[in-house]
C-alpha cells in the first residue's frame, strides 16, 4: 500500500466513526423524540450505545490473539467491524423505536459494538505497522478525519432529514462507512514477529512508572479539554446571548480549529520530539483555556474558539502518538484500549467537574482552575520520559 493509500484509510476509518458519532450527539435524540420516548428512554439508549467502548479492552485482545482464519490479526476485524455498521444503518428506518424500543437499544449496541471493533483495530494495525518518526502523522491524519467527520456531518445530516426524511441520513451513513473498506482489501499484513505474539505477561508493563504516568496524563488531559468543551457554548450564551444557531456556527469553527490542530500536531510531534510536544500541548492548552475566561467582547469569541480547537486536536493527537511509542507490541491493541479507557474516565470526571464548579464559582473561575491543571503535567513528563529539560527551547 502506498504512503498516500495507507494515510487515505486511517483517515477515512476515523471518518466513518466522527459520521456516526455526529448522529448520536446532535440528531438521536431528535429522532427518538419523534416517536414519543421519553428522555430516561432516550439516556438509557445513549448509555448501551457506549458499552462496546468499555468492552474495547476484551476487543483489543481478541485482535492481539487470534489471527482470524489466517487472514490477519486486524484487517479481517476492520472489515467486519464496518460492515455490521453499514448493514446495522440500514436496519434503523425499518424499525419503530416506540413500539420496538428493545430492538432499537440492541441495535444500537450492536452498530456501536462494530465501531468499537474497527477502532480498536484501526489502532492495533497503525500500532503494529508505523515507525516511531511517523506516529505522530498518523494520529494527526486519525484525529483531524474524525473531528472532520463530526463537524461535516453534523451540517449535512440536518439538511437530508429537512429535505429527504430520515430514512435517507441513515442510508447516507451506510455508505459512508463503506467508504473505506477498497482501502482496508489493500492491508496485507505481515507474518507476527515472536516480539509481537501475544503473551499475558507483557501485561505487567501496567506496573512501570512511565507507563503508570502516561496514564495518569491521559485522565488529566482529557479531564481538562473536554471539561472546558462542554461549557463553551452554555459559557457564551450566558456572556453573549448567543442564538442556537450562532452556537452551531461555534462548534463548526471549533471543530476546524480541531482538524487543523491535529493535522500540525502530528507533523510537529514528529518534528519535536514526544517530550517536548506534550510540554508544548500543556501550555497551548493553558493559554487557550485561560483566554477563555477573560473573553468580554463578542467579537473575541471567534479567534479563541479556534484557539481552543487548536489545543484540542493538539494534544489528543501529541497523547495518541506518545501512547503509541508506549504500547508493547505484544498487547498493542489491549495496552492502547485501556490507555484510552483511562482516559475516557478522565473525561467523565472533567464533566462531572467543570458541571459543578460553574455552578459553585461561574465560567470564569471553572475556565481558570481548567487552565491551572495543565501544570500538574510538568511533574509527569518526568516520570514518562524521565529527567529531562521540562521547558522547551525556543521554537526554530
Amino acid at each position: 500500500m502506498s504512503r498516500f493509500n495507507r494515510y487515505a484509510m486511517f483517515a477515512l476509518l476515523y471518518f466513518a466513526q466522527g459520521a456516526i458519532l455526529s448522529y448520536f450527539t446532535a440528531l438521536n435524540s431528535l429522532y427518538l423524540l419523534r416517536f414519543n420516548l421519553t428522555m430516561s428512554q432516550i439516556g438509557l439508549v445513549g448509555a448501551i450505545g457506549l458499552i462496546p467502548f468499555v468492552l474495547k479492552i476484551f476487543l483489543g485482545m481478541l485482535s492481539d490473539r487470534v489471527n482470524l482464519a489466517d487472514w490477519g490479526y486486524r484487517k479481517p476485524y476492520i472489515i467486519i467491524g464496518l460492515l455490521v455498521q453499514s448493514v446495522c444503518l440500514l436496519i434503523v428506518p425499518q424499525i419503530n423505536p416506540g413500539s420496538q424500543y428493545g430492538f432499537y437499544a440492541l441495535l444500537a449496541f450492536v452498530l456501536m459494538l462494530g465501531m468499537a471493533l474497527y477502532d480498536t483495530c484501526t489502532d492495533g494495525y497503525a500500532l503494529d505497522t508505523t515507525p516511531l518518526e511517523e506516529q505522530g502523522t498518523i494520529q494527526g491524519f486519525m484525529v483531524g478525519g474524525r473531528a472532520l467527520g463530526v463537524v461535516a456531518i453534523s451540517a449535512l445530516l440536518g439538511l437530508l432529514v429537512e429535505n429527504l426524511g430520515w430514512p435517507a441520513a441513515f442510508y447516507s451513513l451506510a455508505v459512508l462507512s463503506l467508504i473505506p473498506l477498497p482501502l482496508v482489501f489493500q492491508i496485507r499484513e505481515k507474518p507476527r514477529m515472536a516480539e509481537q505474539q501475544f503473551t499475558w505477561g507483557a501485561f505487567r508493563a501496567f506496573t512501570k512508572v512511565p507507563v503508570i504516568s502516561l496514564a495518569v496524563l491521559g485522565a488529566l488531559y482529557s479531564l481538562i479539554i473536554n471539561g472546558a468543551n462542554q461549557l463553551v457554548n452554555p459559557f457564551l450564551q450566558n456572556q453573549f446571548g448567543i442564538s442556537y444557531a450562532t452556537a452551531g456556527f461555534v462548534t463548526t469553527v471549533w471543530g476546524i480549529g480541531v482538524v487543523l490542530g491535529s493535522l500540525a500536531g502530528g507533523r510537529l510531534t514528529d518534528r519535536w520530539g514526544h517530550h517536548q510536544s506534550v510540554i508544548r500541548a500543556m501550555a497551548l492548552s493553558l493559554v487557550a483555556i485561560l483566554s477563555l475566561a477573560f473573553t468580554r467582547a463578542a467579537w473575541m469569541v471567534w479567534p479563541l474558539v479556534i484557539l481552543f480547537g487548536l489545543a484540542f486536536g493538539f494534544y489528543e493527537t501529541v497523547y495518541f502518538a506518545v501512547s503509541m511509542s508506549k504500547t508493547d507490541p505484544r498487547i498493542a491493541a489491549s495496552m492502547f484500549s485501556i490507555l484510552m479507557a483511562v482516559a475516557n474516565i478522565g473525561t467523565g470526571i472533567g464533566l462531572a467537574l467543570s458541571g459543578g464548579l460553574v455552578d459553585s464559582f461561574g465560567f470564569a473561575v471553572t475556565f481558570i482552575v481548567l487552565a491551572g491543571l495543565n501544570l500538574l503535567a510538568i511533574p509527569l513528563v518526568g516520570l514518562i520520559f524521565g529527567k529531562r529539560q521540562t521547558f522547551p527551547p525556543p521554537i526554530s
